[in-house]
């Protein structure tokens, strides 16, 4: 095998992995792509394979460790050693909590926690020996920030959260070079609006501001270049979040209480033949793509990621400004 970086992305069939996909494809990675739905799967392993990438779709449902693992040996044994592991694979249920089964949780809980913890496990058992990797949890706001309608999805991010900073804390024990970051993510255009359970009265909608697929995808790919910072925050909605989030999370409540039901819905009836993906793929059959509906209100960039790639230098530069404005200041006086 060449030097060519192998990866691995759950839930590559649509939406962030999807792009994500797509952004490895560009490099000419070789890219091994995990989901349910073979439609989508094979239309994904299309666009790496036309970006100029190598791929290898396998059809796997991330809650069974078992078939996770199993895609692990395969990926290695027809790609060649795993350089990174990025886990998105996720389902959920739009309601509000009262309104969700235990089974319905306890399937929410499987694909998008303990799927997020099925992949490390399998990342991690093949790079550890080999002291090098990097795993990549795309995470969202809602690992700090519970929010109304998401009961299921907001515990499943918070738990990802918590598992993946312990992780953390081990790997740094042991002097590994096996690293492992996180990637909070915005609201984000992707087609789970149209797929995710949902018994809400309206269409779902992402809470604005919006972000295209692309924006996430350029963010786990600069976290897989740059592994070592424990987290990124990608928008500057996610930013605010945070931020108000831990100052004054009381008044967050209050304010998503009376907010956060209507924001999630576009006031137009849900179609009555809305699929939903939580027992079984929405995409088996049809294409869904990386982006949802919501093309129109979604922006293509962020300035606040820009500013979180170039800490450094935006640092510098305001100690050059600092440094300016004193000795300007100094002359003034003298």
């Amino acid at each position: 095998m060449s030097d060519t970086q192998v990866v691995v992305v759950t839930g590559a069939s649509g939406g962030i992995g999807r792009a994500v996909a797509r952004a490895f494809g560009a490099r000419r990675a070789r890219v091994a792509l995990l989901a349910r739905g073979e439609r989508g799967l094979a239309a994904a392993a299309a666009d790496v394979e036309r970006g100029g990438g190598t791929a290898l779709a396998i059809p796997t449902d991330v809650a069974d460790f078992g078939a996770v693992d199993a895609a692990a040996e395969r990926a290695e044994k027809e790609l060649g050693p795993i350089d990174v592991w990025v886990n998105v694979a996720f389902t959920s249920v739009f309601a509000p909590f009262e309104d969700i089964g235990p089974d319905e949780f306890r399937r929410v809980t499987e694909v998008s926690y303990l799927g997020y913890v099925h992949g490390t496990m399998a990342a991690l058992n093949r790079m550890k020996p080999r002291d090098r990797g990097t795993v990549v949890q795309v995470g969202s706001a809602l690992a700090y920030r519970g929010i109304p309608l998401q009961s299921a999805y907001c515990g499943a991010k918070h738990a990802i959260q918590g598992f993946n900073e312990s992780l953390r804390c081990e790997l740094l024990h042991e002097g590994s070079h096996v690293r492992t970051t996180m990637v909070q993510m915005p609201a984000v255009n992707t087609p789970q609006f149209s797929w995710v359970l949902s018994r809400l009265p309206d269409h779902a909608q992402p809470v604005p501001p919006i972000y295209q697929p692309e924006v996430a995808a350029r963010a786990v790919l600069y976290a897989t270049d740059h592994p070592r910072r424990r987290e990124y925050w990608v928008g500057g909605s996610t930013a605010g979040t945070l931020i108000a989030n831990a100052v004054a999370p009381g008044i967050l409540d209050r304010y998503l209480a009376k907010t956060g039901f209507k924001a999630q819905q576009t006031g137009s009836p849900k179609p009555a033949d809305q699929p939903a993906n939580l027992w079984a793929p929405a995409d088996r059959d049809t294409d869904f793509g990386a982006h949802g509906e919501f093309d129109a209100k979604s922006t293509p960039r962020s300035l606040q990621l820009w500013a979180s790639r170039h800490h450094g230098l935006l640092a510098a530069g305001g100690s050059a400004l600092a440094a300016t404005a004193l000795a300007v200041w100094r002359r003034a006086r003298s």
